[in-house]
């Protein structure tokens, strides 16, 4: 049908439409849609019905939104406002890429139309269909040359084609039409300056850069901007002197701050460690009280003159009481012979403290104060937690809260210990004893949320959060839209931990919906940028966005996703009820009587949180409806509910796997974590050319890690054993493996790994495990090689030494599980004491742990048993 032309009534009342569209009155925008659409002549109107849907999308009607668009364009093809309604109902689902087809079409309609072309752009910087907003930017400045937005926009558009030298020209144009006084403060006008030099030294065009600098230094806001920028720029024209000018006012400014060390190191080019140590000695004089002069050197510093330096250093942050001096210290604790120096310092101090309150029984300085005592003890409780000697650190830091038992930081230090010795359970309790002191802390409330999360007690963990959520949400709903990812990533784990698969997915969902939203939220600032030019924190936004699934919350989610997906395509979920059924055939009537007390028990709490959910959800939602009706806003339907059962009970949980896995594999390639999941998901899947490019990878970044080792004997096998593959796919699988690994023969690979690493109790593990998968008849030899704890072997841990009991105890290793598993364990507890793994059976029933000052819900259910 032909654009019907609306007669000056109805086309009154159309921009009337339009008008309570932009300012959200859509109830009213939808009575004067009413009136033309009821009028028989128009009652087909293809532009009033596309706005008539886009108004009903607004209110959440979706289905006849897009009914009625659609609709409308049928009516209409040739109305560039149907298809640029289209566009945006497109666009609010999400579904960008036919969105910007609509609006393309639009413009074939009303090639000039202001509002398409921007909304186009928008669409085009959000999909970084970079060539697509060169063009349409260019169309803009076209139209609206007088608009300072339509400069910057085309600008940026060849900035981030990296066609830095005109987006340079452009910018340069653009500023000459800029009338400002040189004296005159403009902070965007500042900003643009800043953002032009940027592009200039992206461009590598240091000397111009240094020239913009210098030529407009008095029209930028940004002092420190400018400074840092100069000492940059005069470093790579090798302009030494003055670069060292630049850096010594930058340390006056601000003498704590580590760069314009560095900086003035790059600039003076000390030849030796000594001069190198001549320049913060200088600092120490300028700077008495400065931390950070003294500091530095001790990473290049080594033998007496570390010790001296150490000295110094150490005795300014115990006299001052500085809490985080052993975190600073942290660093060193790489190189052994500077451990045993700060060791013999600190004890040394420790003793002297205690028998004659001074750090040397030779000085002739005046006595500490108690408290320096206490911080040198605090200081000796982490040095030895970090160097694995928990029971000293636990003496330490039991001695330090003895004397001081109000001080925070040593409860949590405490906590610390006790999780760093493995046993989690008392380091949660430790914690809630830090945070019981002041309850006001909210870094102590979450320490506190997230060592009970660790300890599996889900429920306490979000009672505890609960004090600082909003008051009638519920707190875990809360967290969530609040996006607080450390919470969700360790309930997450939890969950896993307690294999309560549908409720850990579910919370790896929600993190990766957290990283859409922020994806989407750019949307906000495509123009906001351009209109408040903070261009150079713009151009970083995208930089990041581009890369935003790099961060360690999603990789944490991914992995642990992936690992519950590939252990429910192992290990499907069964019927639950037909699980109860066989199990209760095999026991006693008193054991069937106390599993039904238990059932019960189980069946009353969950009706109870089921009911008290139900009233937080209507609260929730009448909050919702009432904030629904003050402010309407455009939405883009509501999210599906994240179920656990449904999630759980996934049809196919390897092409769920492989949604995480993708963003991992583009963007965490430097992880050999990445490609080795990849592999387990394809050794699955059987897709042995993958698998061939996972192990690939993974070989590239270390070829002798662990698990690596057993995906490569697996695959090994997999590939001698296949006999339907391709005569083409084996071809190229045998002449990969002899070309990258040298070998296809998965038992003699076994062999040479284990004769390369027989002193590493990981890399003995791995080997043993793969030589019983081979050959059954191995394991008893397998055992013994895993089981082995020899002070000679190395990289013996709590967490390796725990993954060697699992094995056992789950048969990968050995048939005979119990035997072997409980010497190996009675072994191990004799190394890890405190460690809740290696604890003699029936420990953990008699463990209480007081939260808040309530005994956990598991202690008060073994109560009711007994």
């Amino acid at each position: 049908m032909p654009t019907v032309t609306l007669p000056p009534k109805e086309n009154a009342l159309f921009k009337r439409i339009l008008r309570c569209y932009e300012h959200k009155q859509y109830r009213n925008g939808l009575k004067f849609c009413k009136q033309i659409l009821s009028n028989p002549k128009f009652a087909e109107h293809g532009e009033t019905l596309a706005m008539k849907g886009l108004t009903l999308n607004c209110l959440g009607k979706k289905e006849e939104a897009y009914e009625l668009v659609r609709r409308g364009l049928r009516n209409d093809l040739k109305s560039h406002v149907c298809w640029h309604v289209y566009g945006l109902l497109q666009r609010s689902d999400k579904k960008y890429d036919e969105a910007i087809k609509c609006y393309r079409n639009a413009l074939k309609w009303d090639k000039d139309n202001l509002q398409i072309l921007r909304d186009l752009s928008l669409l085009q910087i959000q999909m970084r269909d970079l060539e697509g907003y060169r063009e349409t930017r260019y169309q803009l400045l076209q139209l609206r040359p007088a608009q300072r937005a339509s400069w910057i926009g085309y600008a940026i558009a060849y900035h981030l084609l990296e066609d830095y030298e005109m987006a340079a020209k452009i910018i340069e144009e653009f500023r000459k039409t800029q009338q400002t006084s040189p004296d005159k403060v403009d902070y965007e006008y500042s900003e643009l300056l800043l953002y032009q030099n940027q592009v200039l030294r992206e461009a590598g065009l240091f000397k111009e850069a240094l020239e913009h600098l210098t030529t407009y230094e008095k029209q930028i806001c940004d002092k420190l901007a400018v400074e840092e920028t100069r000492g940059e720029l005069l470093l790579k024209l090798e302009r030494y002197d003055e670069a060292s000018e630049v850096y010594y006012r930058l340390q006056e400014r601000n003498p704590e701050n580590w760069s314009y060390y560095h900086g003035l190191e790059n600039a003076l080019k000390p030849a030796t460690a000594e001069e190198k140590l001549k320049i913060y000695e200088e600092a120490w004089v300028k700077y008495p009280k400065g931390l950070v002069p003294r500091r530095l050197p001790l990473s290049f510093l080594s033998g007496e003159k570390f010790r001296e330096c150490l000295d110094k250093y150490l005795r300014m942050n115990f006299s001052k009481g500085c809490p985080p001096v052993f975190t600073t210290l942290k660093s060193l604790y790489n190189d052994k012979e500077k451990v045993s120096i700060i060791e013999e310092l600190v004890v040394g101090f420790e003793t002297s403290l205690n028998s004659c309150r001074m750090f040397n029984q030779n000085d002739d300085g005046k006595e500490e104060p108690p408290t320096t005592l206490l911080w040198v003890q605090y200081f000796l409780a982490q040095h030895y937690d970090q160097i694995g000697q928990q029971s000293l650190a636990l003496e330490y830091i039991n001695a330090a809260i003895e004397s001081t038992p109000t001080l925070i930081e040593l409860f949590l230090v405490k906590a610390k210990i006790y999780k760093h010795a493995g046993n989690i359970r008392e380091a949660a309790r430790w914690m809630d004893e830090a945070q019981a002191l002041d309850t006001a802390d909210r870094f102590i409330n979450s320490k506190c949320a997230k060592y009970l999360l660790k300890a599996g007690l889900i429920k306490e963990a979000e009672d505890m959060c609960s004090k600082f959520t909003r008051e009638g949400a519920s707190a875990v709903e809360n967290l969530n839209e609040m996006q607080c990812m450390w919470f969700q990533t360790e309930c997450a784990l939890a969950y896993k931990s307690m294999k309560k698969y549908g409720e850990a997915l579910k919370k790896c969902h929600e993190i990766e919906r957290h990283f859409v939203e922020i994806t989407d939220d750019q949307f906000d600032f495509h123009t906001y940028c351009m209109r408040k030019m903070t261009l150079r924190s713009y151009v970083e936004l995208l930089k990041l966005e581009d890369v935003l699934r790099l961060h360690p919350f999603y990789f944490k989610a991914a992995r642990t996703a992936i690992h519950i997906y590939l252990s429910l395509h192992d290990n499907p979920l069964a019927d639950d009820n037909k699980e109860l059924q066989a199990d209760t055939a095999n026991l006693s009537d008193k054991e069937l009587k106390k599993l039904r007390n238990k059932q019960r028990r189980a069946q009353k709490k969950a009706q109870l949180e089921e009911e008290k959910k139900n009233a937080e959800k209507e609260k929730q939602l009448k909050n919702q409806k009432k904030k629904k009706e003050d402010d309407d806003e455009e939405i883009g339907g509501p999210k599906e509910e994240l179920i656990p059962e449904k999630l759980a009970k996934v049809e196919n949980p390897l092409d769920e796997a492989v949604k995480f896995l993708t963003p991992l594999k583009n963007l965490v390639k430097n992880k050999i974590d990445t490609h080795l999941l990849a592999f387990e998901i394809y050794f699955r899947k059987e897709k042995f050319l993958l698998m061939l490019q996972s192990v690939k990878r993974a070989y590239a970044i270390d070829p002798d890690h662990p698990w690596l080792h057993q995906c490569l004997v697996r695959f090994f096998k997999a590939v001698s054993e296949s006999k339907e593959l391709p005569d083409a796919v084996h071809t190229v699988l045998k002449q990969e493996m002899a070309r990258v690994f040298g070998v296809s023969n998965a038992k003699s690979y076994n062999q040479t790994f284990l004769t390369k690493h027989s002193h590493s109790i990981p890399h003995r593990l791995a080997a043993a495990k793969m030589m019983a998968y081979l050959d059954s008849s191995t394991e008893k030899k397998a055992t013994e090689l895993a089981t082995a704890l020899d002070e000679s072997l190395s990289n013996r841990s709590i967490q390796i030494c725990t993954d060697v009991l699992e094995s056992l105890q789950d048969g990968s290793l050995s048939n005979t599980k119990e035997t072997a598993a409980e010497s190996y364990r009675a072994e191990c507890h004799k190394l890890y004491p405190y460690s809740l793994a290696f604890m003699p059976p029936g420990y953990e029933e008699n463990t209480k742990i007081a939260v808040n000052g309530d005994v956990s819900t598991e202690t008060e259910e073994l109560a009711n048993d007994m």
